[in-house]
């Protein structure tokens, strides 16, 4: 396995912690102008670094609505901003699986169209599109929903193991993992407490990854460890916590 941070939409994040991962998520913020980001100074941090890139595609954007004028302007935008991951040489993007209203199913086959057409724009850029479970959020897809959907358009998925606990507990991680983990591409990990606390260290909240292990162990994917801190020891002590659980030849 590949491990790396997210680390929101700031390259100075990037620089003061990176070292020692394989790769880097940058958020690309809703409205955010591509070229008004420092292509030079993000390679010059990435190259120094020995590190990938790959981008979180904007967090509020819905994948589809009803109206299919807005579904193209959706389309035509995402596609831009794929082309600039492709530019960067941005390994995958992340897609937050949401809809204006996630629980119409008359909006699913809709979906799965704009996905599969995501998807494309994303493979004319060599960039492998990966769609993120989000569904303890207003707009997002429940976590069986998603799984279908990806599986029916086969595209990879970005499994957040937090999100999956907030919408549904421990539970929701296994049941979805058992279902669709070998749509797995791309893991988010970090913590969370049923109170509402999430995105913090593994081992600070109630996430049991002895799930993740019996399911994903030997997993040969990226993880991007999603912890919102630039504290280096809490950083890599969850990363060395996400290699426990992850690589390991056999979860028996």
């Amino acid at each position: 396995m590949e491990l790396g941070l997210t680390v929101g939409d700031s390259i100075d994040r990037t620089e003061r912690t990176i070292d020692g991962f394989d790769f880097a998520e940058l958020s690309v913020g809703e409205g955010t102008d591509t070229d008004a980001i420092d292509r030079e100074r993000l390679e010059t941090v990435l190259d120094d670094a020995g590190a990938d890139l790959c981008v979180h595609l904007p967090f509020k954007q819905v994948v589809a609505t009803s109206v299919p004028e807005i579904n193209d302007a959706i389309l035509s935008y995402l596609t831009r901003l794929l082309e600039w991951a492709g530019s960067v040489d941005a390994r995958k993007a992340v897609l937050h699986g949401t809809a204006r209203n996630p629980h119409d199913t008359d909006l699913r086959p809709i979906f799965a169209d704009q996905l599969e057409a995501i998807d494309a724009a994303a493979e004319t850029e060599d960039v492998e599109l990966v769609v993120e479970n989000v569904g303890h959020q207003k707009r997002g897809l429940p976590l069986s929903v998603l799984g279908d959907l990806a599986a029916e358009t086969d595209t990879a998925v970005c499994f957040d193991v937090g999100h999956a606990y907030m919408e549904d507990g421990n539970d929701g991680v296994d049941r979805f993992l058992s279902g669709y983990g070998d749509l797995v591409s791309h893991l988010h990990v970090h913590d969370a407490r049923s109170r509402g606390d999430t995105h913090i260290p593994i081992g600070a909240g109630e996430i049991d990854y002895d799930i993740v292990t019996d399911h994903l162990a030997g997993f040969d994917g990226t993880v991007a460890i999603e912890v919102f801190t630039d504290d280096l020891e809490l950083l890599c002590d969850t990363g060395e916590r996400a290699r426990a659980a992850l690589e390991t030849e056999d979860s028996s």
